[in-house]
């Protein structure tokens, strides 16, 4: 398994601003009152390089299988907004993440681990946010694999072939992170409060299942500006 210690693709951070899940702060100044962008991280080696014919929401049914793919059911969902709080509405998320036995959708690495490979699941989904900005996903919780010690979840935002913001998404407070090259790359302790979340029982859910909430901020980048001023 390749580590995915590559830099930073860019550091979204502005001045001043609302930290999501984080203490609530301004900054005079320009973007004053605004919310914190989500940090950016490298998209690692294995985004699929043959894309799945399923690539619905659901990853945990391939499609008209009956059978759940193996690991803890986790619905994940959150808002994508820009910094001034205003819905990201009709951009598109797409996730992928290694299934429970640390076997990603890639033929770099699925193709010499067929025999440990869940095919049952998905490996990689998209959903286009709401008029609020909403998203989610039913998926498993990330688990660690040799290189790479904190569990994730990449992600890409995108506006039609445009690309808004590449990340992942880790758990909160889990032992592996700080030896992951990944997460230390994030170096402010309020963005690495931005890169992850908690992975929660659903009370009462006989499957056992997890419920995690994840908001994305999207940075001021020229294209994004361009977009806040279309209102998407």
């Amino acid at each position: 398994m390749f580590a995915e210690n590559y830099p930073l693709s860019r550091r979204q951070m502005l001045q001043g601003g609302l930290a999501l899940g984080a203490a609530f702060f301004t900054t005079p100044g320009l973007f004053a009152e605004e919310l914190m962008a989500t940090p950016s991280t490298t998209e690692g080696p294995f985004y699929p390089d043959h894309l799945p014919l399923d690539q619905d929401n659901d990853m945990i049914i391939v499609g008209d299988s009956t059978t759940p793919a193996v690991g803890e059911i986790s619905h994940l969902s959150g808002k994508i907004m820009l910094p001034s709080g205003e819905p990201a509405k009709n951009v598109t998320i797409e996730i992928w993440q290694c299934d429970a036995n640390a076997v990603y959708l890639h033929s770099a690495d699925s193709g010499r681990k067929q025999d440990q490979q869940d095919k049952n699941f998905q490996g990689y989904g998209k959903f286009e946010t709401n008029s609020k900005g909403e998203y989610r996903f039913r998926t498993i919780k990330p688990v660690p694999y040799p290189g790479r010690p904190a569990p994730h979840i990449h992600y890409i935002v995108k506006k039609g072939d445009q690309e808004l913001l590449t990340s992942q998404i880790f758990i909160a407070d889990f032992d592996g992170n700080q030896k992951d090259g990944v997460y230390r790359r994030v170096r402010n302790a309020e963005e690495r409060k931005l890169v992850q979340t908690e992975f929660k029982p659903i009370p009462d859910s006989k499957l056992k299942e997890l419920s995690a909430k994840f908001d994305i901020v999207l940075g001021r980048t020229p294209t994004e500006a361009s977009l806040e001023r279309n209102r998407f």
